[in-house]
């Protein structure tokens, strides 16, 4: 979306009733990716767990490239094919769900579920304050993208180090990175909406924002997860 400018001066084309029409649906297709994702780790876990243990090294690293596809189509498509966009982000959303499963076995039911509400409280701060504030934040997504950037260096070279203690520190790093992120984005399609919604396709600018929070939720979650499984002395 690097194509739209959000500068105030551009006349803004819709009213409040139009802008909060839009939000509801961008958070509504959000949640449901959420909730298909928890739902498929759920089944995961319980369901298909013996056909999960069978499967193949090679299926399981193809799973998890499959999604960076996903996000680059969903962010090509949306504007042309919702309805395609729609579907990619649901299969995209099973597939996430599939590897949080994997994960939990590292966890306890305690930690995941401590930290999906924080999560959850967290990221539905963000978004309203994203959504409703009227403080510019488009330097936060400027600053935030450099640091990310920053982060995933230095969790690449901790990958060889190996030192839990930085892994630690990177991850609520990480959490105030993707916390900061979740507002800007929200203010970002809010403002996007407002004022080029009439040049594109309400409903994939709506998918579109909701990839992006998504990955925004999914991101805090799992740096939570982090935290709250290093602080634990229960871990699987």
């Amino acid at each position: 979306m690097d194509n739209f400018s959000t500068e105030p001066q551009r006349r803004q084309v819709h009213d409040v009733t139009e802008v909060n029409r839009f939000l509801t649906k961008l958070y509504s297709v959000m949640g449901l990716a959420v909730l298909v994702s928890a739902l498929t780790a759920y089944l995961t876990m319980t369901v298909f767990r013996s056909a999960v243990m069978k499967m193949p090294v090679a299926m399981m690293w193809i799973i998890l490239l499959v999604p960076f596809g996903l996000a680059i189509g969903i962010s090509f498509k949306a504007n042309r094919n919702p309805a395609a966009s729609f579907i990619m982000l649901m299969i995209l959303s099973i597939i996430y769900g599939f590897e949080f499963s994997l994960l939990a076995g590292y966890y306890t039911g305690t930690q995941i579920t401590t930290a999906f509400v924080s999560s959850a409280a967290v990221f539905i701060a963000m978004a309203c304050f994203g959504s409703f504030t009227h403080k510019d934040l488009a330097n936060w997504e400027s600053y935030l993208s450099a640091a990310l950037i920053g982060l995933l260096v230095a969790l690449i070279v901790n990958m060889f180090l190996k030192n839990p203690m930085v892994d630690y520190i990177f991850s609520i790093i990480g959490v105030i990175i993707f916390t900061g992120l979740t507002a800007s984005d929200a203010q970002r399609m809010k403002d996007i909406y407002n004022n080029f919604g009439d040049q594109v396709s309400t409903n994939g600018l709506a998918i579109l924002g909701a990839l992006q929070l998504y990955l925004d939720f999914i991101n805090i979650f799992m740096f939570l997860l982090e935290i709250f499984g290093m602080g634990g002395n229960d871990r699987r």
